[in-house]
């Protein structure tokens, strides 16, 4: 029996790691409303990810004092919009018009993008952990990871 419990927790671990490390793909806009509602879904994820940073933000500066709970909720919270992002940020709006942030580049080194975005996942887990572990000393660079890896995709795929 415990053979058989240890095969079926591989074979759901399996799973889930198949399932969250599966790539999206770059999809042209069927047309201008759904464009316009992918652009919007887009810029939703964006607002969410930008409320989360903020207090981060805050904190990573001196300006707000270091706060756990809020640390690892708006941690998870990142964690699961990385999570959401290669689904919106796959369809490709250039066909139509439509008020994006987004150069074209986005859609043309969209693995890159993929990457990028993973990189933000594992800087909110990174900040996961360092909560959970008490690390007061390790929570100001974990913020700063966060930071970087979403900068590092403004700088490449947003237009200024």
């Amino acid at each position: 029996m415990k053979i058989f419990n240890k095969a079926i927790i591989i074979a759901t671990t399996v799973g889930a790691v198949l399932s969250t490390s599966a790539t999206a793909e770059v999809t042209e806009a069927s047309s201008e409303k759904h464009a316009k509602a992918a652009t919007q879904y887009r810029q939703a994820v964006f607002q969410l990810v930008r409320s989360n940073m903020g207090p981060l933000g805050g904190m990573a500066k001196g300006a707000l004092p270091f706060d756990e709970s809020v640390m690892q909720t708006n941690a998870v919270r990142l964690e699961q919009l990385a999570d959401m992002m290669g689904d919106y940020l796959a369809v490709d709006t250039r066909k139509f018009d439509v008020e994006t942030g987004a150069k074209d580049e986005i859609w043309e080194n969209f693995s890159d993008v993929e990457k990028k975005v993973m990189a933000l996942k594992t800087a909110a887990q990174g900040l996961q952990a360092a909560v959970e572990a008490g690390d007061e000393s390790a929570y100001r660079g974990a913020i700063g990871k966060i930071g970087a890896s979403c900068k590092s995709c403004h700088d490449d795929y947003k237009k200024d």
